[in-house]
């Protein structure tokens, strides 16, 4: 992308860039931080959750600092210098959610949603679809993974007001990518687990400390959990992530993984995946190799779901779908034909419809369950590898 090109990105009001969707549901979303621990080994993640209405609301900013666009202009345009154009063609963008909002209490509990982001991206790219859910009445906490798979990320050591932070890492010249990949996907999981655990301990009436702000305490969330109702989701490397969390954490009952890359688990865990998974493809990402492992799962277990959305693109399950044609094809080339909208309404229907089965809610998602079968506009069942004409 040469900076004359990329300069012409921005055309027009900066802010109306990225028009991300509100969530449809009936529940107002709120959205906040959460860090705990100074080291490495602490946690870090975006948290969705129904929200009380307020007066003079703001709205967060989607990239939530400049040094985010450093990391993605790295990343897919493999040009650090590129990131202060990007900042300006997409660093005003907003999410559509209430910043800090009063957290809406639920005597019966929220069932939660732990969220792993795909390679390369970090907490806030799927502020789309983690709103839409939150709308239905879960609480979502979007990770984002220290395993230097994230565009980037940061800690805040013990010294006051000290920031360390971790680059996106490339496999190292001579290292086999798979031991590379594997041992990430491995702490990814791990990641995911410690996160049910926090809030394990918040339910549990342990005071956890939010070392990013004061002003939104976690010990609301103490009576609003339901932790017997816990799914794991994720998309690409966290889509993968996701199934391995199930392996690892007894407690999730099932796993949503959104055009998962299964190339980093290695053929022993197959076996070993206990909980039924559904498993989202886009039309243009998987390989013969990874849907023959998604259905070696499925073989498995009875209630594994395969579906794959016609007309998408891998990109298309992140919010970069919403982003304008002239950036998108910038940063990743071809976009998918089916309008991003009509996309994560599918994505998100099929996703409540299966949450509902597993984790016995009672809400009224059952009514998308033809999309857990491959039937409707836009979706087939299994994996059409090159059938399409997107």
């Amino acid at each position: 992308a040469d900076p004359v090109s990329l300069g012409r990105l921005g055309g027009g009001s900066m802010g109306g860039m990225l028009a991300l969707p509100p969530g449809k549901g009936p529940h107002q979303v709120g959205c906040t931080d959460v860090m705990v621990g100074s080291t490495r080994q602490g946690l870090f993640l975006r948290l969705f959750y129904p929200c009380l209405p307020r007066a003079g609301a703001a709205e967060p900013l989607w990239i939530p600092r400049s040094e985010y666009c450093g990391g993605l202009a790295d990343v897919t345009l493999g040009r650090r210098w590129c990131s202060a154009l990007l900042g300006i063609a997409i660093g005003s963008c907003r999410v559509p959610v209430i910043w800090n909002a009063p957290f809406k209490p639920r005597s019966s509990g929220y069932p939660l949603i732990i969220f792993s982001h795909g390679l390369g991206a970090f907490r806030t790219l799927y502020s789309s679809l983690c709103s839409e859910l939150a709308s239905w009445g879960f609480v979502v906490a979007a990770l984002e993974h220290r395993d230097g798979s994230a565009a980037t990320t940061y800690f805040c050591t013990a010294e006051a007001g000290t920031e360390e932070w971790i680059p996106f890492q490339r496999v190292p010249q001579g290292q086999k990518e798979f031991y590379f990949r594997n041992k990430q996907v491995h702490q990814r999981a791990q990641e995911c687990v410690r996160a049910l655990r926090l809030f394990r301990d918040i339910a549990g009436g342990r005071a956890v400390p939010n070392i990013l702000q004061q002003d939104w305490d976690l010990s609301v969330l103490k009576d609003s959990l339901d932790l017997s109702k816990v799914a794991v989701m994720g998309h690409s490397f966290g889509g993968v992530t996701a199934v391995l969390a199930l392996v690892k954490e007894p407690s999730f009952r099932c796993a949503v993984a959104l055009d998962a890359w299964m190339f980093p688990l290695e053929n022993l865990l197959y076996p070993e995946v206990p909980k039924p998974v559904l498993f989202i493809n886009t039309e243009k990402f998987q390989t013969r190799e990874s849907v023959a492992k998604m259905q070696r799962l499925s073989s498995r277990n009875s209630q594994t779901r395969i579906v794959t959305v016609l007309g998408t693109v891998h990109e298309d399950q992140t919010d970069f779908a919403f982003l304008p044609g002239k950036i998108f094809s910038r940063l990743f080339g071809v976009r998918g034909t089916l309008e991003p909208h009509k996309a994560l309404a599918i994505t998100s229907r099929a996703a409540l419809a299966f949450l509902q089965r597993h984790l016995e809610l009672q809400e009224v998602f059952a009514q998308w369950d033809e999309l857990l079968e491959g039937v409707g506009d836009s979706v087939v069942g299994d994996t059409p590898l090159c059938r399409s004409r997107l």
